[in-house]
């Protein structure tokens, strides 16, 4: 899992620099831009929780 949250953060930065450069000005590279946003957050938390500790299950 911490493959893949530190793959999604460059993927989303990835998707908002395309989106600023090829999109002309309007609701569909907003649209880009926040769903790009998004990813690089999924990918923030996913690689957080890889790096948490595990509770130790109790009996």
């Amino acid at each position: 899992m911490r493959l893949a949250g530190f793959l999604l953060m460059p993927a989303g930065g990835i998707i908002v620099l395309a989106a600023l450069s090829m999109l002309p000005p309007g609701a569909a590279r907003e649209a880009f831009v926040l769903a790009g946003v998004a990813i690089q957050g999924f990918g923030l938390g996913v690689a957080i929780r890889s790096h948490l500790p595990r509770p130790e299950e109790k009996e």
